[in-house]
């Protein structure tokens, strides 16, 4: 069991940065959340993960999922109604996470999906836990290939303007982020 409620379910990856690995149940959230199947049912677009949080195992060795830290698409519209305000709740205020979140967005042109990587360092979250997720964030950035987007917070003020967002994605080009203007 890990301090942030996951659990080391799968043998861990063997890249390592500063002793820590990446656990094969991160990896596969990564690739689930990566690839969009075109042949999707509705049941299956239902599960697919939104926004998911990771975080050290409780020795510290390990980067797993946190447990019940995620959003599923199908969750969206019905038992949440804004899954970036959500998303942005799920983030403790006294320590650090990684997190993928699915942003879904329109520029002047065209609709668009993409993951964004995020390093949440909040301000209250003691130095010894920052130094070990700023030290271990190269060993999950190495398995999450194809990443467009990188952030990282350290407070809520940075965050909870879903504009900051917007502006990763694609600054004034973009016109509305999960359905709602900018």
């Amino acid at each position: 069991m890990s301090v942030c409620g996951g659990r080391l379910a799968t043998e861990p990856s063997t890249i390592r940065a500063s002793g820590v690995t990446v656990t094969d149940e991160v990896i596969t959230v990564f690739n689930e959340m990566k690839v969009r199947k075109a042949q999707a049912n509705e049941d299956e677009k239902k599960k697919r993960k939104k926004a998911v949080l990771f975080c050290l195992s409780e020795d510290k060795k390990h980067i797993v999922l946190e447990s019940g830290k995620e959003i599923l698409t199908g969750d969206v519209g019905t038992t949440i109604a804004d899954p970036y305000l959500h998303f942005v709740k799920m983030l403790p205020a006294d320590d650090c996470r990684y997190a993928l979140y699915d942003a879904t967005y329109e520029t002047k042109e065209t609709k668009k999906e993409d993951l964004v990587f995020i390093f949440w360092a909040p301000d209250g979250a003691p130095l010894k836990s920052k130094m070990i997720y700023a030290s271990s964030k190269d060993a999950i950035k190495k398995k999450f290939t194809g990443i467009k987007h990188e952030w990282q917070v350290n407070g809520l003020e940075d965050i909870k303007d879903r504009r900051t967002l917007a502006e990763k994605l694609g600054g004034s080009s973009v016109v509305t982020l999960e359905g709602g203007p900018v």
